[in-house]
């Protein structure tokens, strides 16, 4: 498995004079382009109580695109994964489930390196906290919910071809309907429930107040999160384990 991550890492960049390198370049090119539209364009802060720091509002809205980022690209990647790889489909022997978790691990890797770039901007900030420890905790949940809907995704995408146009609609609306742009204190009280229907709602919320606040994550979001993630993980492992057969016929 761990070649088939890293090949799949390195075909992404296949052929390009900067290689691997892109995965640096482009979410510091993303930062630079939050940090001029929102802090100085738009002149945004983040809450009523926000500082003025223009970088620091530039970094919420980052931390909230990592989640959701690596979210909508296993996502959106998930139905077109069989039909991608219909040499594997067709070989008895292969375990076609682990092509999902190694999607899921490969875009896995270009999200712990925009982590990695969002630390550094809060030390330049002066702004890096304890909690920072919890982030393998609070990300775990979007993790296994990724997993379990890719699961069931690619799997779907085999017979219905349609689904692929379908999520790229779903996701487009998914970014705006989670607190990604704006915190998710400025949504009206009897609506907010809508919310945490939500599995990003969740990982958004909690990344930001570890990583930016420098506060614990909000434990029922975190154990709540876990428990529908693992549900969701489960339950997409044994759909695709009951399809997988007809994939062959079909493809």
């Amino acid at each position: 498995m761990k070649q088939l991550v890293k090949r799949d890492v390195l075909q992404r960049y296949k052929g390009s004079y900067l290689g691997i390198l892109w995965s640096f370049v482009t979410p510091l090119f993303m930062l630079a382009i939050y940090t001029y539209f929102f802090g100085f364009v738009f002149n945004n802060r983040w809450g009523a109580s926000a500082s003025d720091n223009k970088f620091e509002f530039a970094l919420v809205l980052f931390c909230g695109l990592i989640v959701f980022n690596f979210f909508s690209e296993v996502i959106t990647k998930s139905p077109t994964l069989m039909i991608s790889n219909t040499n594997l489909v067709k070989k008895v022997v292969f375990p076609l489930e682990i092509l999902s978790i190694v999607l899921m691990r490969s875009v896995l890797v270009h999200t712990i390196i925009s982590i990695g770039i969002l630390v550094v901007g809060l030390l330049l900030i002066g702004s890096l906290h304890w909690t920072i420890i919890f982030i393998p905790l609070v990300f775990l949940p979007i993790i296994l919910f990724a997993t379990g809907f890719s699961w069931l995704l690619s799997s779907l995408g085999v017979f219905i071809r349609d689904i692929t146009q379908l999520i790229g609609l779903v996701m487009q609306a998914l970014m705006f309907l989670s607190p990604i742009f704006y915190p998710i204190s400025i949504i009206p009280e009897k609506l907010r429930f809508l919310y945490y229907f939500n599995p990003l709602t969740y990982v958004v919320e909690d990344m930001r107040r570890i990583l930016m606040w420098g506060q614990v994550p909000d434990w029922k979001f975190t154990i709540l999160g876990l428990v529908l993630g693992s549900i969701v993980f489960l339950l997409g492992f044994v759909w695709f384990r009951k399809t997988k057969g007809g994939f062959a016929d079909v493809l």
